[in-house]
């Protein structure tokens, strides 16, 4: 064995694959594997675990990718969980002053929603309180942005989501995608969502409750709006009123995003009434590329 190959094998693990990565053709790859392990090392030597720990940790990581699939995504909602979705979603999504603020689209985000006609209805099945949300969307100068797509989706009465039942719930119930008018309105009929819990059946629900941590989410209805020239926006609606409303699990909660869902009164109309805003920020390039 050559002097190099000899002192490379009496180094630390650590610097060993330093040493190795140093040729990596993907650099930012190499830096970002060698910042995560430099940290994990930092932990592991700070708090000392057994191997019966690590064990322990590798089961429950093995147990989230065993529950993940097209309908349910536990690594999306362990990232959540944790707030390391959000702060990504923070760093990567800055919006200037007078914009809504951008959120998470949460893990029962599906992206084959069918397209309805602006005024739809979008419960399949008519369980629940009846909604009706009006929305207008604008520009920072207040302007109206016409024929934006406009993606919704948020959980029943009983507080689930379509793809969390798919054997009681109509596919893609309390989902669709519609576009608003050229003054940038649109409207649709649903019903009123239910707060509820994030799922307790699988790895991350049950850490959280061994933690004594909020498995809380209020009630909301999620939007994602895209138009050109504009950045996309994905947030939340929150219920005020939601008892929950300080105690997100997601820490998606942000002062503009609250909203009163009104009851209609004996009108013979829908139950509730909800008019939104959203404020879209111009498209910007960033770091060589744009949002």
């Amino acid at each position: 064995m050559d002097g190099g190959a000899t002192e490379t094998a009496l180094q630390g693990p650590l610097e060993a694959l330093a040493a190795r990565l140093s040729a990596s053709a993907d650099t930012r790859l190499a830096h970002a594997l060698l910042a995560v392990v430099g940290q994990l090392h930092r932990l592991v030597t700070d708090l000392k675990p057994s191997a019966d720990e690590l064990r322990h940790v590798i089961e429950f990581l093995t147990e989230v990718g065993h529950s993940a699939d097209a309908r349910r995504q536990e690594w999306v909602l362990l990232a959540d969980v944790i707030g390391i979705s959000t702060l990504v979603e923070d760093i990567n999504s800055p919006r200037p002053d007078g914009a809504t603020p951008n959120t998470l689209p949460g893990p029962f985000y599906r992206s084959d929603v069918p397209d309805l006609p602006n005024g739809a209805n979008l419960s399949r099945d008519g369980k629940g309180q009846s909604l009706f949300v009006s929305g207008f969307i604008t520009d920072l100068q207040g302007q109206p942005v016409p024929q934006a797509w406009v993606e919704v989706w948020h959980a029943n009465a009983e507080g689930l989501y379509e793809n969390q039942e798919p054997d009681l719930q109509p596919e893609f119930n309390l989902r669709g995608r519609l576009r608003a008018d050229d003054q940038g309105r649109f409207h649709f009929m649903t019903v009123k969502p239910k707060g509820y819990h994030l799922p307790e059946d699988g790895p991350v629900g049950r850490l959280l409750n061994n933690l004594g941590l909020s498995l809380h989410r209020p009630a909301h209805l999620h939007f994602r709006v895209t138009a050109p020239g504009c950045q996309t926006l994905t947030t939340h609606v929150f219920d005020r009123a939601d008892p929950a409303i300080h105690c997100d699990a997601l820490f998606g909660v942000k002062p503009a995003l609250l909203a009163d869902f009104r009851p209609s009164g004996p009108s013979g109309g829908p139950d509730y009434r909800l008019d939104v805003t959203f404020v879209l920020a111009p498209q910007v390039a960033v770091a060589g590329s744009s949002y």
